[in-house]
């Protein structure tokens, strides 16, 4: 009696446990109606413009950096959109008679190992060196607007619009789709570029008198490609009052004549902030709610955007701002994080996501040039480290995959009822093609226990395909900060060119398949 219950026990807690480790998973055949259209650019990067010299190259190509940009357009046609600016956007001046930049730095510390410029001359030759991008690269361009000089901003535009009708830029297909006219301009009441009373009424008088001047020395019109993109806030209040789309749009920018011109509204967001010296935890950053909760707070505006027949980007967006969190920004949890991040905003109506980059900024998806000090305590590096990339580029790279190259990519979030796996389905045209699987979960170097693992059901809504493919991001911990691998290639390497044999798993879609804490995996269909 008592072996008989002991055995129908454990048979009961078997069952439990299976079933507590199991998701059903159901995925349409056919793309439904609310799918989302996928740029094969969604994969984007913003780069700090004071050291924009060190990711192109000067006299010769940047190779490393052409080879990891190269990489993303090999999977979808298409490279990523590059946005040249930032904070450093705000500090540049122009001078005819310097080559390339000139550039005074403050001191570095701790917490900025490697700090923005404070001052940025550059000449022509600065701007020229855009031809060193991968052919068909579209570029947006800040200029100075933070210390109101005009003459500066219009001196900028002016060798902007020069340097792409060039011919070594003509001829790679390389195009100017857009000049930015200052960086977070609700910031300059906090940072003293602007009064303390400064309100989007005052910046959309005087955007407007910049971006006069800016289009006529840039010959923009409406028939020309190049346009202007509009807000580049660090936040926003969601309403007609205070700084945000609405806000300005009520004021009136659209109907200026430099205004007409916006062709895309860029919002800027960080899910933290590490300026303060405290770093977030990387769990936080992972969470499933998290992403989305950051994200959703944008719907007001992405509506509103939208309406006016424009296009909304986050034109500057990374983990936590400053730089990033030590241990976290850099950490292979953050490809995770990224991932969710960058296919949960293809489904609010956000087209491109620019990752922001520095010259060792801890956050940094690729790190282009030679390192001499430590991105997370300013330590001299002995020896220097050479280029390379970060956890978050596997996050592009899988993203980039998953969109593929047709150029007909939709893509919808699957419902799943799990609080830290999220999913997505792709089609090209109608026809479902691949799906990703996150689980957020973060498994971490000081985790004793088993790493646990789900395994997912796949439910199909129409002729369920037979097999499918199995692709895996493999990662050790959460916190590990090198060693990933994406179906066993890593692009850890000398030159960002993926290494190691392609490995894969063909499964029966009847049998399901398991993914583990810390985990994506990426399922084609046949």
């Amino acid at each position: 009696m008592f072996v008989s219950f002991c055995t129908s026990l454990l048979i009961e807690l078997s069952i439990f446990a299976t079933l507590a480790t199991s998701l059903d998973v159901t995925i349409s055949v056919t793309a439904p109606t609310s799918a989302a259209t996928i740029s094969t650019s969604l994969v984007s990067f913003s780069l700090e413009q004071d050291r924009w010299t060190d990711f192109s190259g000067t006299t010769a190509r940047n190779q490393f950096f052409f080879n990891v940009l190269d990489n993303l357009k090999q999977l979808t046609g298409s490279p990523p959109n590059i946005r040249i600016g930032a904070d450093s956007e705000d500090h540049t001046n122009f001078n005819p008679n310097v080559q390339f930049s000139q550039t005074i730095f403050p001191a570095i510390s701790s917490t900025f190992p490697y700090p923005e410029a404070t001052n940025i001359t550059v000449g022509d030759t600065y701007y020229q060196t855009a031809k060193f991008l991968p052919p068909g690269t579209h570029v947006v361009w800040g200029v100075n607007f933070g210390q109101n000089n005009i003459t500066a901003a219009t001196l900028e535009a002016t060798s902007i619009a020069k340097a792409f009708k060039t011919s070594d830029i003509t001829n790679a297909g390389i195009s100017l789709d857009a000049i930015e006219i200052g960086n977070e301009a609700d910031l300059y009441k906090s940072n003293g570029d602007r009064a303390s009373s400064y309100t989007s009424t005052q910046y959309t008088k005087e955007w407007t008198t910049f971006a006069t001047q800016v289009i006529s020395a840039a010959g923009i019109t409406s028939s020309s490609h190049t346009k202007l993109w509009g807000a580049a806030f660090a936040g926003s209040s969601t309403t007609t009052t205070g700084f945000s789309p609405q806000a300005i749009f009520s004021e009136g920018i659209l109907s200026s004549t430099p205004g007409a011109l916006i062709s895309t509204i860029s919002q800027h967001h960080y899910s933290g902030s590490f300026c303060s010296g405290s770093g977030g935890l990387l769990q936080d950053l992972m969470t499933k709610s998290t992403i989305r909760g950051n994200l959703t707070t944008f719907k007001p505006d992405i509506t509103a955007t939208r309406a006016k027949g424009l296009d909304y980007v986050l034109g500057e967006t990374n983990s936590y701002s400053c730089h990033g969190a030590p241990g976290v920004s850099n950490a292979a949890g953050a490809a995770i994080w990224g991932l969710d991040y960058l296919l949960f905003a293809t489904q609010i109506g956000i087209s491109k996501v620019f990752f922001h980059e520095g010259i060792g900024y801890k956050y940094n998806a690729i790190q282009p040039a030679t390192l001499t000090r430590s991105i997370t305590d300013g330590s001299t590096l002995s020896p220097p480290l050479a280029p390379h990339v970060q956890p978050l580029y596997y996050a592009a790279v899988i993203a980039a995959e998953a969109i593929g190259n047709s150029g007909n990519t939709h893509s919808v979030e699957l419902a799943l009822n799990d609080t830290s796996i999220s999913g997505y389905g792709f089609y090209e045209g109608t026809k479902l093609v691949r799906a990703v699987l996150i689980n957020s979960k973060a498994f971490l170097k000081a985790d004793t226990s088993a790493r646990t693992t789900t395994h997912i059901n796949l439910k199909f809504t129409g002729t369920a395909p037979t097999k499918a493919t199995v692709k895996r991001l493999a990662i050790g911990r959460a916190d590990d900060t090198s060693g990933v691998k994406w179906g066993g290639q890593t692009y850890e390497t000398s030159d960002g060119r993926a290494s190691g044999a392609i490995t894969t798993q063909s499964i029966s879609v009847a049998d399901g398949v398991d993914i583990s804490e810390t985990e994506v995996i990426m399922l084609s269909f046949t």
